[in-house]
This record gives structure tokens, sequence and C-alpha cells, in this order.
């Protein structure tokens, strides 16, 4: 059996870990494991009963956390319209010249890229750079609108995108250890809510498989759905 911390351990004797919580219990058993020094993230993960070979299978979107995540994201605006971004908080601003510095510098000093549907065509010439670091706006996350500065707002306040993985799992960070169990389980329920319902019509059975919730260096808590 592999050796673990003396505070994993500790952690460990806080619940059940045969027994599944609600999502209220869960949050608060979940704050208590949470033992380091730094404020540490609380994700939630999903086994689906998904086969992400299928399009019509694979889960990608945004959810806007009603208390967002804690997480402050630097976003990076392609567009011509240069004050509106800048006044809705976009933390950098431009067009070529921005991508220039991307291909030329290898810079990508941002967390998020969106852009206003004109400078797509400049967009996908980087494809190749961008795509694989899930870089490239796209309007299902709502990183590509005519409306830039409503879509910065929306990230900036707690706006997160979600994708499956290639074993249709879906981790999504929903918090920080600061937050108060009630600001979690908020946030928890918004995205069990979005996740049901987004449910593929060809998924026969079961959907969600499982769902737990873990801290950063805590252990996981099984969730009852």
């Amino acid at each position: 059996m592999a050796k673990v911390s003396k505070k994993y351990a500790a952690s460990l004797k806080l619940y059940d870990k045969s027994k599944k919580y609600s999502v209220a219990e869960a949050c608060e058993i979940c704050k208590k494991t949470a033992t380091a020094k730094f404020d540490e993230s609380i994700d939630v993960c999903f086994k689906l009963n998904i086969d992400p070979r299928q399009a019509d299978q694979q889960l990608r979107g945004t959810i806007a956390l009603p208390h967002g995540n804690g997480k402050t994201k630097k976003i990076l605006a392609i567009t011509d319209k240069v004050e509106a971004a800048k006044e809705a908080g976009a933390d950098y601003v431009g067009q070529q010249d921005m991508l220039d510095k991307i291909q030329k510098e290898n810079w990508f000093g941002f967390d998020v890229i969106v852009a206003t549907p004109n400078m797509m065509g400049l967009l996908g010439k980087m494809g190749r750079v961008l795509g694989p670091k899930g870089l490239m706006p796209n309007p299902k996350t709502g990183t590509v609108s005519n409306d830039i500065a409503a879509a910065i707002k929306e990230i900036k306040n707690g706006k997160i995108s979600y994708r499956n993985d290639k074993d249709g799992n879906l981790a999504i960070n929903f918090g920080k250890a600061s937050f108060d169990a009630t600001t979690l389980a908020d946030n928890l329920n918004t995205i069990i809510e979005t996740i049901t319902r987004i449910r593929p019509a060809a998924v026969k059975g079961v959907y969600i498989r499982s769902c737990s919730i873990s801290s950063t260096y805590g252990p996981s808590i099984k969730i009852a759905l």
C-alpha cells in the first residue's frame, strides 16, 4: 500500500470513503480536508457514460458560476472594438500585432482569447498554434461575439469553460478552500444541473456514473446525485 502523508491520513478520518454525501455535506468536508498552506482549489470530477469518439456525445460549453471560481483570468481580445474591450476589462487588446507577438515571441501571457467574428480570418491562420493549447476562440464557448464587452465581462465575472476528455471524464474547478461551504455548494449545484441538462440524446442507461469533489491535495469525496 502506498504511503500517505500525516495530513492526508488525518483527512481520511474526517469522513466515510464508502459513503456518498449530499452536495452541502461534501462541500463542508472538502473544506476541512484542504490543509495546505496555500488556498487550495476545489474541483468536481464526473465519470460519464458517453462515447467521446462520437461527435454527438462530446460535451463542450460554458457555465456561469454564481460566485466565480476564485481565479482571475487574463484576457486577450482580438478585435477592432479596442476601446470597448479595454473598458470591459481585457488585459490585452489588438489585432494582427498581438497574433504576431504570439507567433514570433511564443508569448502566452493570457488565459483566454475573445474575438469579434470579423477577426476569425486572422485567427484561423493560427489554428496550429492555438488549437493544441485550447485557446482558439469558439462561438460555443462564448469567446466569439459581436458584443465583445459582454463576452469579456462574463468571463471576468466567473464564466468557465468545460470539455470532456478522451475517456469520457469531465473535471471542473468550481472554487477555493477559502470559499464558505454555501458558496461552494451553490457553484457545484449549478454545475451538476448544467451537466445533467446537456445529457446527449444518444446516451442510454445511466448517464453520470459517478461524481466526486476534492481539494488540490485532499482526498476524493463522493457525491450522491
